[in-house]
């Protein structure tokens, strides 16, 4: 009995780690999924799409360094992790008029693990 204790409190303690993503993991699937339009990090700026330093809790469109579309300015959105998560899955369906050219990505590990990559350059 204690066993099965032990494994269903282990099973507790590690799920939120797995629903945190792996930063590692996220920062290779951003350089070959996102990085070709955005930058982050030290000396990141606009390109062919907005640079991502402080995403989370960002209202969409107001970097200063990228023109953005009139959907994405006048969305009203705010880049919460959950919305972020929606939109890497379907950026239209969260942004109806983006521009952005990206048809999503279904598997929910990868976009933790993107998320988890974001959130590592958020201001401290």
């Amino acid at each position: 009995m204690k066993y099965v204790l032990l494994t269903l409190a282990l099973t507790v303690i590690a799920a939120p780690a797995l629903a945190a993503g792996d930063a590692e993991a996220g920062g290779k699937l951003f350089s070959k999924t996102c990085g070709g339009c955005h930058s982050i990090g030290e000396g990141a700026r606009g390109g062919f799409g907005p640079e991502l330093n402080g995403i989370i809790g960002r209202p969409a469109g107001t970097t200063t360094d990228y023109q953005y579309s009139d959907a994405m300015k006048n969305s009203g959105v705010v880049w919460t992790r959950e919305k972020l998560a929606a939109y890497i899955e379907d950026p239209k369906a969260v942004v109806s008029g983006t521009r952005m050219i990206f048809w999503g990505i279904s598997d929910q590990e990868k976009i933790e693990n993107i998320l988890a990559y974001l959130a590592t350059f958020q201001p401290k």
